[in-house]
């Protein structure tokens, strides 16, 4: 009878074990749970725009302009290069060939600033032997009639009495004369080509070392002003040379204002050079030979909506966008149609209406909410 009354307790005890849910007790949960959603934190919304609290506008740093409708120049857009402005520059070349020997202060090195007229390397001339030796034998000569002449000198001036005058300065004149050429034939012996700053400058390049051979016109060293450059653009379409109105120069963030030269009346590479003269400091940032963009602003006006390049982004379609706030915490994206104006501002054609508020920092935050 008891061993009945045990399996009937332990059937029991089964059933309720089984049948319910395992509690877990205090501080045993494993957080399986979802976390619910955040409802004021940044956020795109199901039409595609983004909520962005005004907490959240502050610690990422947007900010909006206020846009205006007018007629801008219609600007092309040219590669081109920074070149040497042959006015604040120049190169330094040896005339003859020779050895390299520092300059009074060393050489100079790249980056180093120079004085117009200051002595940068010396270049020890070199001569074949059977010229060096010709002109040693030519010295030797020199010296020994010097020396006669001078013999002949004192003997005349002992006798001035019954000699005349004008032998004995025909006989001085002869001694300085033979002491004139030994003076040139010995520095063409010892001598050495002093290289010195066509301009005051900075070293852009620099190419020797001490001791370092080099031929005559061999380009040494090259001297810029980097604050007076020029800029060298290619149009393919000879048109544009004659309606150049304005142009600049996007160095950064920064637009430098560019002085039309003048065009090139010969191709190169099937292209039409254009100059442009550069000053400012912002040229310090750029060096001779690189690659540069140019916008040239024709005569012709088109209607459009200045921004900063900077609020021009992509969406997943690969579509040009602007963020444009029509709400103080909800942002839309307008795809928009641009052309070149500056390097450092746009011109939106289509696709944003005057008095759109447009995200010109942070846009690229912006555009990264999902």
């Amino acid at each position: 009878m008891s061993s009945n009354r045990f399996f009937s307790l332990t059937a029991l005890v089964l059933s309720l074990g089984l049948g319910g849910p395992a509690l877990a007790g205090p501080g045993h949960d494993h957080g399986d749970a979802p976390a619910a959603p955040s409802a004021n934190g940044p956020q795109r919304l199901p039409d595609g725009s983004v909520f962005l609290p005004k907490p959240a506008q502050r610690q990422l740093g947007v900010r909006t302009l206020l846009t205006q409708a007018g007629d801008l120049p219609r600007s092309f857009e040219l590669s081109g290069k920074v070149v040497m402005d042959p006015n604040a520059g120049g190169k330094v070349q040896p005339l003859n060939a020779g050895r390299i020997e520092p300059g009074p202060r060393g050489l100079p090195d790249a980056g180093q600033a120079v004085r117009k007229g200051e002595v940068l390397a010396y270049v020890v001339t070199s001569a074949a032997p059977i010229e060096r030796s010709n002109q040693s034998a030519q010295l030797a000569e020199l010296r020994a009639a010097k020396s006669l002449a001078d013999k002949r000198v004192a003997r005349l001036k002992e006798l001035a009495d019954t000699v005349p005058r004008k032998d004995i300065e025909a006989a001085e004149s002869e001694a300085q004369a033979l002491a004139d050429r030994i003076a040139a034939v010995g520095a063409g012996l010892a001598s050495r080509e002093a290289l010195v700053a066509p301009v005051s400058g900075v070293i852009a390049s620099a190419s020797v070392v001490a001791g370092q051979v080099v031929d005559a016109r061999e380009v040494l060293f090259e001297i810029v002003d980097p604050a007076r450059l020029r800029i060298e653009a290619l149009a393919f379409d000879a048109g544009i040379a004659a309606d150049v109105g304005s142009a600049s120069l996007a160095v950064g963030t920064t637009r430098v204002p560019l002085t039309f030269v003048g065009a090139s009346r010969s191709l190169r590479e099937q292209a039409l050079p254009l100059v442009f003269r550069a000053e400012g400091k912002a040229l310090l940032a750029l060096a001779v030979g690189q690659p540069v963009r140019v916008f040239v602003q024709g005569k012709e006006k088109v209607k459009g909506i200045a921004v900063p390049v900077a609020s021009l982004m992509k969406n997943p379609a690969n579509q040009t966008i602007v963020w444009v706030k029509a709400a103080p915490e909800r942002f839309e994206a307008r795809t928009v149609t641009v052309e070149p104006l500056d390097g450092v501002t746009v011109a939106i054609t289509s696709g944003l209406q005057a008095g759109d508020r447009v995200a010109t920092q942070g846009a690229t935050l912006i555009n990264q909410v999902r």
